[in-house]
């Protein structure tokens, strides 16, 4: 298999595949970060975890329609505003969505699972009948475009580079938020105690709202990233549940670090196996590995407490 290859260029495949593995990390942890924090903090089984993904990637959609059609000299930043407009869309719903069904259901985590897996059916059926069932996609600014040459042989594409970047920067934010901020620390109490974070003063229902927002707010972002480098579809979303669940299970559930070295080992293995093996052929063995480990650790890699 690899008699036809120098030296030269057999390195330069692997270190193509081990980007390869980079960007499919930061999408990972881009999906992740919003159900770790929703599922990891709040014990919620978010079903519709994709869904409130596809609403940022729609009002991506939306916001670079407007720049090129209003405001073509400034189309070039356009992304960056969508990102916040994605945010603040998916968290408002999100907030919605909690003070409306899911604060009936904690302590119910089945019935979560339920509730919103009927809210993707919804949320979908919504997007269908506003956007129509073709998928969209969003005209990358230029600067995005192409790819950046690293040697002779070795080319990374400038859109994967800036994913990279985003994960690391939403992944900073996040932690910031959970372990600097009064809300992350209002949020690890309730997690350990509630009746006594409710004791002492902690607005327990609040929280929770604002926790479930945030998480989907994240979730939101990454559905922005998305458009960078797929389309998007009514329906894309489930695309990306089951992976999503796995890298947080896998990671342990509420870990932040966790969830990290999930992404990265997963990734990594599914990329470096897709090298030899069929992209399906290394989704399912990737699978089998995690769900093997899952069974003599299934706490993850990183076990915390789950909110009592």
């Amino acid at each position: 298999m690899f008699a036809d290859y120098s030296m030269a260029e057999l390195g330069a495949i692997f270190a193509m595949q081990g980007f390869a593995g980079l960007i499919l990390f930061s999408v990972f942890v881009l999906m992740a970060l919003g159900l770790a924090i929703i599922f990891g903090q709040m014990g919620v089984i978010n079903m519709a975890h994709g869904e409130f993904m596809i609403l940022g990637a729609y009002v991506t959609y939306l916001v670079s329609n407007l720049f090129a059609e209003y405001m073509p000299a400034l189309f070039s930043m356009y992304f960056f505003v969508a990102m916040i407009f994605a945010f603040i869309a998916s968290g408002l719903l999100g907030l919605f969505v909690e003070w409306a069904m899911i604060r009936h259901l904690y302590k119910r985590p089945l019935d979560t699972l339920l509730a919103t897996w009927g809210l993707s059916l919804i949320l979908q059926q919504t997007y269908r009948s506003v956007f129509g069932a073709r998928e969209v996609g969003v005209s990358i600014p230029d600067w995005m475009m192409g790819s950046l040459p690293l040697t002779d042989l070795i080319e990374v594409p400038i859109n994967g580079i800036f994913v990279m970047v985003l994960a690391v920067g939403i992944s900073l934010a996040v932690y910031i938020m959970m372990f600097r901020s009064r809300w992350g620390k209002q949020v690890r109490a309730i997690n350990q105690n509630r009746v006594m974070a409710g004791a002492v003063g902690i607005n327990t229902e609040w929280t929770d709202r604002l926790t479930f927002g945030i998480g989907c707010g994240v979730a939101g972002v990454a559905g922005s990233a998305f458009t960078m480098i797929g389309s998007t579809g009514p329906t894309a979303g489930q695309l990306y549940i089951v992976d999503t669940f796995l890298v947080v299970v896998f990671g342990g559930a509420g870990s932040l670090l966790g969830t990290i070295a999930s992404a990265f080992s997963i990734s990594q293995a599914q990329s470096i196996m897709e090298f030899f093996l069929s992209g399906s052929m290394a989704k399912v063995l990737t699978l089998l590995v995690v769900v093997g480990i899952l069974m003599i650790r299934p706490q993850g890699l990183f076990s915390l407490k789950l909110r009592k």
